[in-house]
C-alpha cells in the first residue's frame, strides 16, 4: 500500500520510480479514481446535511400544522440517493485499493538500474570455488548413492518436487536448522519464535502475498493459507499495534516448513531440491523505526553472512537491480552459495528492506515519547538461511569422490553427535 497524500503531493516521483522497474506511468489512473473518491464523498455529505436539514425542518412544519409532505418526500429522495452513492464510494474506492495494491514498492535511490537478474552488482565475496572432480556429481547422485535420498518414493506419495531424506542426510538437515537457529539467537540478538503455519488471508495480505502471488500460494479449504515463508507470520506479529518507541527495534527468527507451488517457476531445477513445493528455511524479521531501516539491513546481511562463513562455503553478495528486486522491498541483497555441480553461484539468501509497504497494509505503527502522532514501522526480512539449499551446498562442497560421503563441516559435529563423516552404511 502507498501513502495517497503523497502521492497526490508528487505523481512524477511515483511514476519515475515505477519507470525503473519497467512500468507505465500509473499515477493517472490512480489519480482519477481517488479524485472520483472524494468528489462521491462530498457529494454524500452534503447530502446527509440536507437530509438532517430536511429532517428540521420536518419536525418545525409539524409542530406548526403544517403540511411536510413535500419534506417527507425529499428526504426519502435523499435516503435513495444517499445508498446509491454510498455503493458508488464504495465500488471507487475498492477499485483503487486493488490498484494501489498491485503496485511494488518505491526503490531506494542507490539500487542500480537493470532489467533483470544478468544486472546485478555483486559486492563481495568469500571462499573459493571448488571445481574439478566435484563439478560432475550433484547433490542427487551423492544422496542416492548414499541410499538417504528418496525421489521415487516422494513421487508416490505427494507428486513432483518432494523429497524423502534419511539416516545421515536427514540428520544433517536438521543440524543445519539447529545450528542457523542458535547463531541467530546467542550470537545475532534474534528471538526465536514457534509460529503457526496456518494463517488467514489478512496476514498474507500485510506482507504483501496476496492479491499479487495467489497463484503461488496453498490455499485450504476454510480460507487459510499455508505460510510460504515464516516471514508472514513474524512481520504480522505487529499487525494492528501501536507500539511503544522503548519496544524497537524487534528481532524475530524461526525454522518452519515453508509451502510454494513454484508456480512462476515451471521447467526450472526441476531436478533435486533446490525448487521444492515444501523446504524448510530459517527466516529473520526485523522491526525497526524508518531511520534504522537501513543500518538494519545491512546488519541483516552481516548475519546471514556469518552463517555461510562458520560452514566455510563459498559465496558472494550481490545487490539486485531495479528489474530483479521483488514486489515489497526497496532494495535487496542476494547472498549466493557456490554449487560445484551446477559450477555457478545459487541463490541461498535473500535480505530485503520493505521499509513501510507492509506496515501500512498491517497498520503497525510506533510512537516516540513525547510525539502526538503516530509512525508507521518499518519491516525488514531475510532468509538465514534457505536449509535445504544450504543442505545443497554442504553435500556438493563437502563430497569426498573417493568413497561418496560428505565430511561434516566443524560447527557441525556437535549437532551431528561427533560424527566427522556421512557414509553409506555398510551390507
Amino acid at each position: 500500500m502507498h501513502d495517497l497524500k503523497s502521492l497526490r503531493e508528487n505523481p512524477a516521483f511515483y511514476d519515475q520510480n515505477w519507470a525503473r522497474r519497467g512500468l507505465a506511468p500509473q499515477t493517472p489512473a490512480i489519480l482519477e479514481l481517488d479524485e472520483k473518491r472524494r468528489k462521491l464523498q462530498t457529494e454524500l455529505q452534503t447530502a446527509q446535511n440536507r437530509r438532517n436539514e430536511a429532517s428540521k425542518e420536518i419536525g418545525s412544519v409539524k409542530s406548526k400544522g403544517g403540511d411536510a409532505a413535500d419534506l417527507m418526500a425529499e428526504v426519502a429522495a435523499l435516503k435513495d440517493r444517499m445508498a446509491d452513492l454510498e455503493a458508488q464510494e464504495q465500488d471507487a474506492a475498492t477499485a483503487l485499493n486493488d490498484l494501489l495494491s498491485a503496485l511494488p514498492n518505491m526503490l531506494a535511490d542507490d539500487v542500480p538500474d537493470g532489467a533483470d537478474e544478468n544486472d546485478n552488482v555483486e559486492i563481495r565475496r568469500f571462499g573459493e570455488p571448488k571445481t574439478g572432480n566435484n563439478a560432475a556429481v550433484d547433490h542427487v547422485a551423492i544422496g542416492e548413492n548414499l541410499g538417504m535420498m528418496d525421489f521415487e518414493a516422494a513421487a508416490r506419495v505427494a507428486g513432483a518436487r518432494f523429497v524423502v531424506n534419511k539416516a545421515g542426510i536427514a540428520r544433517l538437515q536438521r543440524a543445519l536448522a539447529q545450528f542457523m537457529l542458535d547463531t541467530h539467537t546467542t550470537e545475532h540478538g534474534y528471538t526465536e519464535v514457534d509460529p503457526p503455519l496456518l494463517v488467514s488471508t489478512d496476514v498474507m495480505y500485510g506482507t504483501t502475498q496476496l492479491p499479487k502471488f495467489r497463484e503461488d500460494q496453498f490455499e485450504t479449504t476454510d480460507g487459510r493459507w499455508l505460510v510460504p515463508t515464516a516471514e508472514v507470520v513474524l512481520t504480522n506479529l505487529v499487525r494492528e499495534q501501536i507500539l511503544d518507541d522503548s519496544d524497537l527495534p524487534l528481532r524475530y527468527t524461526a525454522m518452519t516448513p515453508c509451502f510454494r507451488k513454484e508456480a512462476g517457476s515451471a521447467g526450472r531445477d526441476t531436478r533435486g531440491i533446490i525448487r521444492q513445493h515444501q523446504f524448510y528455511k530459517v527466516e529473520m524479521v526485523s522491526i525497526v523505526r524508518p531511520e534504522e531501516s537501513e543500518a538494519e539491513h545491512q546488519r541483516m546481511v552481516n548475519c546471514a553472512e556469518n552463517i555461510l562463513k562458520k560452514l566455510d562455503l563459498p559465496f558472494r553478495t550481490i545487490v539486485l537491480c531495479a528489474g530483479d528486486i521483488g514486489f515489497a522491498s526497496r532494495k535487496t541483497y542476494d547472498l549466493e552459495v557456490w554449487v560445484p555441480s551446477q559450477n555457478k553461484y545459487r541463490e541461498i539468501s535473500s535480505c530485503s528492506n520493505c521499509g513501510d509497504i507492509q506496515s501500512r497494509r498491517m497498520k503497525a505503527r510506533f510512537k516516540r515519547p513525547g510525539a502526538k502522532d503516530t509512525e508507521f514501522v518499518h519491516t525488514l526480512n531475510g532468509s538465514g538461511l534457505a536449509v535445504g539449499r544450504t543442505l545443497v551446498a554442504v553435500m556438493e562442497n563437502y563430497y569426498d569422490p573417493t568413497d561418496g560421503g560428505i565430511f561434516v563441516p566443524e560447527v557441525l559435529k556437535p549437532y551431528m553427535g561427533g560424527v566427522s563423516k556421512i557414509v553409506k552404511a555398510s551390507s
